[in-house]
């Protein structure tokens, strides 16, 4: 029996995500450890292995976009939109890399930990939940960010400018017409500068986990990418078109994982209207079961439970943080970080430092309030933000790291 295309899509939107699942769960691709790595031990091999991803991403949109095969500028997330959100991207980044930070990994290392057994990580992921739907589908966005932060967002297109794609930005600040070479151009130094710092670690080299967790998250992401805007994508957004009860969530997009999570809730609200399976939900559901089957053939699985009240509170917390800013900064570590950047978008580019900065600066906090229990919140905040230069060391309240 022949699927309908819907389901065709949605199946291998699920497959993929299987081997999404088991691919981080096997070589523990995860975007918080990158950062920690990183601040706390000065090993950048997890970190590489994320810049891998998003060349791999990008390499592929490029190619995709020059050849004619898909055209990412209507995606549903508008990463390239004209309307230049750069409150949300800042604000969300920094809540959302706050968040994961508290909440020991982000929206895709969580359903990756609930599908290995983390019973935390599937209270975390209800929380993102909760709070992704609060802003999406209620006045909890426009009252407490929308009305402020839209105003003091610039409208490309009353400078002539249809996109924040960087490519396009570029040629209209040179006056020049050549968009294709410079797309191009623009595109592959970015990718080159990434190979090269990418590469240049003989340790990331000989790594084959971390070499297959990059190369698989960003070809996933290019497949989310081709199946969406790809022939196959073009029939399903016609179908929906003419559809008597049309599917949720039909579009141009790829892998993210928080916004999914409120698509999510909402399926599980109506199980029996498969209207609401949309890609996200089976993303979402395809990493827990990529993961959960890695975990179980590798005998990996395991229950897995707070440690105290304290563990709790601080986790909870950072999935109230993540669920809002991920939504707000329009995606995650996977749904910017990787997807976005794949689009050349500046605000995706602003996102992603935006959370790599929360996290990083999060992440020292934490360590220095380890160390130095008496130490007040402000001392090691201010420590933190010395040892990150944003402050002279004239004002470090702490003895180094």
């Amino acid at each position: 029996m022949e699927f309908e295309i819907s389901q065709k899509i949605l199946l291998t939107v699920f497959l993929m995500a299987m081997v999404l699942g088991a691919t981080v769960q096997k070589t523990n691709f995860c975007t918080m450890g990158a950062v920690s790595d990183w601040v706390l031990m000065g090993d950048r091999r997890r970190f590489r292995s994320w810049l891998l991803a998003m060349a791999v991403a990008i390499i592929g949109v490029l190619i995709m976009e020059a050849t004619g095969t898909v055209d990412l500028n209507d995606s549903r997330i508008p990463y390239r939109g004209a309307v230049f959100f750069w409150p949300r991207y800042i604000t969300g980044g920094l809540m959302f890399g706050i968040g994961m930070t508290l909440a020991g990994g982000c929206g895709n290392r969580n359903l990756v930990r609930v599908g290995g057994g983390n019973m935390k990580s599937l209270l975390v992921v209800l929380v993102m939940a909760v709070f992704a739907y609060l802003m999406t589908r209620t006045d909890f966005y426009g009252v407490l960010f929308h009305s402020w932060m839209f105003p003091m967002s610039p409208d490309l297109q009353t400078s002539g400018v249809e996109t924040q794609e960087i490519g396009v930005l570029v040629a209209a600040a040179v006056d020049s017409e050549a968009l294709g070479t410079l797309r191009m151009v623009i595109g592959g130094a970015v990718v080159l500068a990434l190979l090269l710092v990418v590469f240049k670690s003989k340790d990331f080299n000989t790594s084959l986990d971390h070499l297959l967790g990059g190369l698989i998250v960003g070809l996933v992401v290019v497949g989310g990418w081709y199946l969406t805007a790809g022939p196959w994508g073009q029939e399903w957004i016609e179908a929906a078109e003419f559809a008597d009860e049309p599917p949720a969530g039909v579009g141009v997009q790829s892998y993210t994982f928080i916004s999914p999570m409120a698509d999510t809730l909402a399926y599980l609200a109506n199980p029996a209207n498969t209207i609401f399976i949309t890609f996200g939900v089976a993303s979402l559901s395809g990493v827990i079961t990529g993961s959960l089957v890695y975990s179980i053939l590798s005998r990996r699985f395991h229950i897995e439970w707070f440690a105290s009240w304290g563990d709790f509170a601080r986790q909870m917390g950072g999935a109230v943080l993540m669920g809002v800013g991920g939504v707000l900064a329009l995606g995650c570590t996977i749904g910017q970080g990787v997807t976005g950047i794949s689009t050349m978008a500046l605000g995706s580019v602003i996102a992603l430092i935006s959370i790599v900065f929360g996290a990083a600066l999060a992440i020292k906090v934490q360590y220095y309030k380890l160390l130095f229990e008496e130490a007040s919140f402000m001392a090691a905040l201010v420590t933190s933000l010395v040892d990150l230069r944003l402050l002279p060391n004239s004002l470090r309240k702490l003895e180094a790291l």
